[in-house]
């Protein structure tokens, strides 16, 4: 195989994986079916492109291969049962598509994955999948569990749905809040998974890129709705430090060291807009409590005015709304430098052990606090150390160890 053929494969992979499974299940309303009509196409390009040149447009090559072997099993299904229901389904769902309010194949698909017939737990992971094109590691990563259990859940659940005979309808408007949430949880992982792949990382810029676009079409969908704004506004703070993140050399520079000048300021300032104008629905929800978090401190970099108290305030409600493990972490790290030590080790006691001992983000939390009580925090960079696949990462808590003895680290997500 040519190595153009190849290349040309790989890109559209990364990059189109998840558009052309969102416009090929659009159609056929089957999406592990549009799995396999997709992959036997990437098949027939490796076979076919090395010996006839790579088309024009391979992601419209690869699009038209799917969608032709979706056809194929259309006709086999009308041989055995008669041709009416399935030139009713794809009349009924070329006319959604044609009347659906959705400026965008994946935004459609995400909402149709978070169908209520769907387990609320695996929805999230099914939109990542399907239209993100994440892999059942890097789901199970974000989710704390193993990549077997995670792709034996997404395999449970298509079986489920083509075995339920369940279609793929395209929500009306008067459903889409109720669906809200499991897509901007699944666009806020994915963008999670491309800001902590870094720069080069395989995930990296291209999902963090469709993250925010996902995110800016959903805000547009319903502008009425406060959250998504919030969501928006908390990546862009994100994606505004992007070029003070890593030195030139590629190592890690905490928020606290970053040069503020190299910050994005059209984006820190739409983000600030998003804010401000999501409080005024006075709809207080998770994003928009993460997003005024990184607010505070952007600000408190920007003017030098440290609000310590809101900040605390802020985690605080954040852990009312959403008590995941890594927004209890970022508390527990935010109440030990604002209240001492004591109170964000207490904080970290309160976790339930059974998911701190493999989340990176903990011990790298215990042993900056065990350090600042001037206790052994030794094993903690450990475990921290241990558990961080960024090698970055691995080398600034490795200096931090070695420079104070028994280190002192900082909580990841002030990254």
């Amino acid at each position: 195989m040519s190595d153009p053929a190849r290349l040309a494969a790989e890109r559209v992979a990364r990059g189109s994986y998840g558009r052309l499974i969102a416009m090929i299940a659009a159609r056929s309303g089957d999406i592990a079916a549009a799995e396999d009509a997709l992959a036997e196409a990437f098949q027939t390009a490796l076979r076919v492109w090395p010996e006839r040149g790579v088309p024009e447009s391979p992601e419209a090559w690869l699009l038209t291969a799917a969608r032709r072997t979706i056809g194929h099993a259309f006709r086999h299904e009308k041989v055995k049962t008669g041709a009416t229901p399935t030139m009713t389904t794809l009349i009924e769902e070329r006319e959604a598509e044609r009347q659906g309010p959705f400026p965008d194949h994946r935004l459609q698909l995400l909402f149709v994955c978070a169908h209520p017939a769907i387990d609320e737990g695996v929805r999230t992971p099914l939109m990542l999948q399907t239209v993100m094109g994440l892999d059942a590691g890097q789901i199970a990563s974000a989710f704390l569990t193993s990549p077997t259990a995670m792709s034996q859940r997404l395999v449970r659940a298509k079986t489920k749905i083509r075995d339920a005979g369940l279609r793929f309808q395209i929500p009306e408007p008067e459903q889409l809040s109720e669906r809200l949430s499991a897509v901007l949880r699944a666009i806020y992982v994915a963008f999670g998974t491309g800001w902590d792949a870094g720069p080069g990382g395989d995930a990296g810029p291209g999902l963090v890129e469709e993250a925010l676009y996902l995110a800016r079409l959903t805000v547009d969908l319903l502008p009425q709705e406060p959250e998504p704004k919030g969501l928006l506004s908390l990546m862009l703070y994100c994606q505004a430090r992007t070029e003070a993140r890593r030195t030139p050399e590629g190592a890690f520079v905490p928020l606290d060291e970053q040069d503020p000048r190299l910050w994005s300021g059209s984006m820190i300032a739409e983000a600030e807009g998003l804010l401000t104008t999501a409080s005024k629905t006075g709809q207080f929800g998770r994003f928009q409590a993460e997003a005024a978090i990184q607010s505070v401190h952007v600000m408190g970099r920007l003017n030098g005015e440290v609000q310590s108290g809101a900040q605390v305030a802020l985690y605080y409600l954040l852990a009312l709304q959403s008590p995941t493990i890594g927004i209890l972490v970022a508390r527990a790290a935010a109440y030990g430098d604002v209240k001492g030590p004591d109170a964000g080790l207490g904080l970290l006691d309160q976790i339930d052990a059974s998911l701190a001992q493999s989340y990176q983000a903990y011990w790298a939390c215990k042993a900056h606090l065990l350090h600042k009580a001037g206790m052994d925090a030794g094993p903690a960079y450990d475990r921290a150390i241990g558990l961080s696949n960024d090698p970055a990462i691995r080398a600034y808590l490795q200096d931090k160890r070695r420079v104070s003895g028994t280190g002192g680290g900082r909580q990841m997500d002030q990254a």
